[in-house]
């Protein structure tokens, strides 16, 4: 899943100074070193400033010591969002820099791009987003700590068809993510029985979703399956959603996206009608997501998403396998480390698919409710150890 998210943040002086580099230099032999490859400004920087202060979280919770060797993360800010510039600053990180881990990678274009150097290289790089299937095949090198939109929007379907829906209609937004969703959707809830009754990718750049959701509603189906990318999208559509009293109409909605705080607020009383399915909530309860989500609001200031987390299971993913080689990164030794490789997450625990280097771990089914004055998902199903698309 690639889920977008329009921030309007200013990009403080303190990010762009870190773009340069997150620690004292040292000597490469005593360090382990991250190069870390993200928006961290413009219209997508929420992604690269999520899993930052999540990697920043975990060092504040594990320290910036492991096996013996200090840990140094080298950012680098892919501000224009093209594909050509990752390859470029991941061709740097390897080859300049000679980094031991390359990481980040919100969207599935720059993976897609950054694997070719991962593999010529043989950097062992930690995919922290970019959730479109099948990603991990393009590089041996390549691993992911997040999740694939199959794994959520199959997921949606099958508690669906548990919960008695039998018709949906999907709109979803015309770009990679949606259709993976859409399709994935479709072929696991048509397997257990249910129906599609009809269905519409709409433009990308739209937010006039009026006509799509009257559309959905003229269909009569049980529930709506929606993909549109959080933050003004999200927003447009629940104002139709509501305006053309779906939730009088009895129509469900379901959702398989990022439902951190600070998407969830702009939402309003809108909020009340999703149901979404995805693999982190700040709501979790488990220690590890206790720890998480108090270092990560002494960092950022605000609760931790389902995007940002992956930041946290990455530098996870790195700690276990330096202590897994005594901190010797040996790049062959290192992934056949990560394959099969456990950690403990703010998720529950996950673990490394040894054959497709994909997560292993829950996705959860949540409703939003207000809680103590503010809207909250509430993990009303956990579905356990879902793979890849499965």
């Amino acid at each position: 899943m690639m889920t977008i998210h329009h921030s309007r943040r200013a990009f403080g002086s303190l990010i762009a100074a870190l773009a340069l580099s997150f620690s004292i230099p040292a000597a490469a032999q005593e360090m382990i070193r991250i190069g870390f490859v993200a928006p961290m400004s413009g219209n997508y920087g929420a992604y690269g400033q999520g899993f930052y202060n999540s990697m920043r979280a975990y060092m504040a919770n594990y320290g910036d010591t492991v096996a013996g060797k200090k840990v140094e993360i080298i950012v680098r800010d892919n501000t224009t969002n093209t594909p050509d510039n990752a390859r470029r600053l991941a061709q740097e990180l390897a080859s300049r820099d000679k980094v031991d881990f390359l990481a980040g990678f919100a969207l599935t274009p720059d993976a897609l791009a950054v694997a070719s150097v991962a593999t010529a290289a043989k950097k062992p790089t930690i995919v922290m987003l970019a959730a479109t299937a099948g990603l991990t095949a393009k590089s041996p090198y390549i691993a992911r700590v997040s999740y694939s939109n199959g794994q959520t929007s199959a997921t949606m379907a099958k508690w669906a068809y548990k919960n008695g829906v039998r018709k949906v209609y999907t709109l979803v937004s015309d770009f990679a993510s949606g259709i993976d969703c859409e399709e994935a959707f479709k072929k696991t809830f048509e397997a257990q029985g249910g129906k599609i009754i009809g269905g519409t990718r709409m433009a990308l750049a739209s937010l006039d979703y009026s006509p799509f959701v009257q559309r959905a509603k003229d269909a009569a189906p049980d529930a709506i399956y929606l993909f549109v990318p959080s933050g003004d999208p999200m927003i447009a559509f629940m104002k139709a959603y509501t305006e053309k009293a779906l939730p009088q109409a009895g129509v469900k909605l379901m959702t398989s996206t990022d439902l951190a705080d600070e998407y969830i607020r702009p939402l309003g009383d809108t909020a009340q009608y999703l149901i979404n399915t995805v693999q982190y909530f700040d709501t979790l309860d488990n220690d590890e997501n206790k720890r998480y989500t108090a270092a990560y609001q002494k960092i950022a200031g605000r609760l931790p998403g389902a995007i940002a987390v992956g930041g946290y299971d990455g530098m996870a993913v790195i700690y276990e396998t330096a202590k897994k080689l005594n901190g010797q990164i040996d790049p062959d030794k290192a992934m056949a480390a990560i394959k099969g490789i456990k950690i403990k997450s703010p998720r529950g625990n996950l673990t490394i698919d040894p054959e497709t280097r994909d997560t292993v771990a829950n996705m959860y089914v949540a409703k939003v409710e207000k809680r103590e004055g503010r809207y909250v998902p509430v993990v009303i199903d956990t579905f356990t150890n879902v793979t890849e698309g499965r």
